[in-house]
């Protein structure tokens, strides 16, 4: 193992404030020869998965737009609904494949011979994804086939598509509940006739990532073709599933914007993108165009009209928000001490939290000097008594901290300024009784406001002197973590 740097700035890390991961997904440790960490290929299943969404209805021109947009974030395969299974289904399959994405296009059908041929009649397409059930469950109470069945209708299936001159992939459905033997045998049976790929699904999403690395790894020694994985995320882990099955030989995973599709959805496009970044970000950054993901992830949240998570991966309006002291401190002076991701690689931008009890000092002194307030280290440690006092009493907006310094920045100015003599604490509790907030807004503050319905602060707590007590000894944070 390697000792890997701030993968994002300029400041270099101490060995002992260092992660302990492989610096670089290209140079792999000996026993990580077969991982695809490092060249993995995306499936997007938006248009077919995410189809499948309860609050989804794409129309035409919703297909065509979610399309060009996974173009323009530079997947490399966009997979459609079955042709099959609608005349406007098969219809929006022929326009998307005439806008002559740079995507490639498939489509995903049943394994069964009707399908096929209205898929193979596609112009433009480049490849169909073949699927059927092979666990107890599904043979006996879906399709109603038995393994050999299943073998044979396979081999017809894919030698028929292979002689239109397309690719094909071969997935088991439920594979994780399916017989090893059963699905080995097929995979090996579709790999001899020239299949492109075959695919693992975790239909249920029972799999646990050690699960997915053991499959992956042994079919990985069973077929020489390329390997796609379909993780659902019922269990919550459906992302970490695919990171394994990339460093168990999987080649390609299938994704969906913010996760959408049956149930609970599958891997995120989102999520996928920041563990792998993770993992190698100059092959990541160079291949797909991050900073395009907020707007895809927009787009496709209006139009199954839900919102984006607050803790999404990357696209969260938490996802590089930092709220504690101790925190924005450190982040102030080196972003990497909190963030493993970069906003900027995503076209987005940190926000340090300036309103809370939490608040540090160096917090308040940066968000003065954004508004152009210049003071000493100590009176931005008495700004910071003040806002902590208030904050205690009223939830906090940027307007109240920034009328709290405006007001504190404009009496240590005045003629007759407050005095603060060397930190004295009686004297700054003093002018804490009697400090006027205006311009702070009129929320609930427990009975604490004057007759304009401005916001006084209440007298500083023990806690509150022992903190400014602490302020004036050492240049320190809170202990809040």
């Amino acid at each position: 193992m390697t000792i890997m740097s701030n993968p994002y700035s300029s400041h270099v890390r101490t060995p002992e404030y260092s992660l302990l991961i492989p610096q670089n997904a290209h140079t792999q440790q000996a026993g990580d020869f077969l991982s695809n960490v490092g060249r993995f290929k995306i499936i997007e299943s938006t248009l077919r998965e995410g189809e499948q969404f309860a609050n989804a209805y794409f129309d035409t021109p919703t297909k065509i737009k979610i399309a060009k947009a996974l173009d323009n974030f530079g997947v490399d395969f966009i997979e459609l609904s079955n042709p099959a299974s609608s005349p406007q289904s098969r219809s929006d399959c022929e326009k998307i494949c005439a806008l002559g994405l740079k995507s490639k296009i498939l489509t995903h059908i049943r394994c069964h011979m009707d399908d096929a041929r209205i898929a193979c009649s596609i112009p433009g397409l480049t490849g169909v994804d073949v699927v059927i059930g092979t666990s107890s469950f599904l043979m006996e109470h879906s399709h109603g086939k038995d393994i050999a069945y299943i073998q044979k209708a396979a081999v017809e299936v894919i030698t028929f598509i292979k002689e239109a001159g397309l690719e094909v992939r071969f997935s088991t459905e439920d594979s994780f509940r399916s017989n090893l033997v059963d699905v080995l045998s097929i995979y090996s049976a579709v790999d001899k006739i020239g299949v492109n790929r075959v695919g693992i699904a975790d239909t249920v999403g029972c799999a646990n990532p050690r699960q997915v690395y053991d499959l992956v790894r042994t079919l990985r020694g069973v077929v020489s073709c390329d390997i796609e994985c379909h993780f659902h995320d019922d269990t919550g882990c459906a992302i970490a599933n695919a990171y394994c099955a990339l460093e168990a030989g999987a080649t390609h995973i299938d994704t969906s914007v913010i996760g959408i599709g049956e149930r609970n959805g599958i891997t995120s496009l989102g999520g996928l993108m920041a563990r792998m970044i993770v993992a190698d970000r100059d092959y990541v950054k160079n291949k797909y165009n991050l900073a395009a993901l907020k707007d895809l992830e927009q787009l496709v949240a209006d139009v199954v009209e839900i919102n984006i998570p607050f803790n999404n991966p990357i696209t969260g309006f938490c996802a590089f928000t930092h709220k504690a002291g101790i925190h924005a401190k450190a982040i102030l002076n080196n972003p990497s001490t909190y963030e493993i991701l970069s906003p900027s690689d995503f076209g987005l931008t940190r926000y340090v939290h300036f309103s809370s009890r939490l608040t540090g000092w160096n917090a308040i002194k940066s968000r003065a000097e954004q508004l152009g307030y210049e003071m000493t280290d100590e009176e931005y440690k008495q700004c910071t008594v003040k806002v902590k006092a208030l904050a205690d009493v009223k939830k906090m907006s940027l307007d109240d901290t920034d009328a709290v310094i405006r007001s504190f920045h404009k009496m240590v100015n005045s003629d007759s300024p407050m005095p603060i003599k060397n930190g004295n604490i009686e004297d700054s509790i003093k002018e804490l009784e009697n400090l006027d907030l205006n311009g702070v807004s009129n929320g609930k503050t427990n009975g604490n406001a004057n007759g304009n319905g401005h916001a006084k602060v209440p007298p500083p707590t023990e806690q509150m002197k022992e903190f400014l007590e602490g302020e004036k000894e050492a240049d320190t944070e809170t202990a809040t973590a």
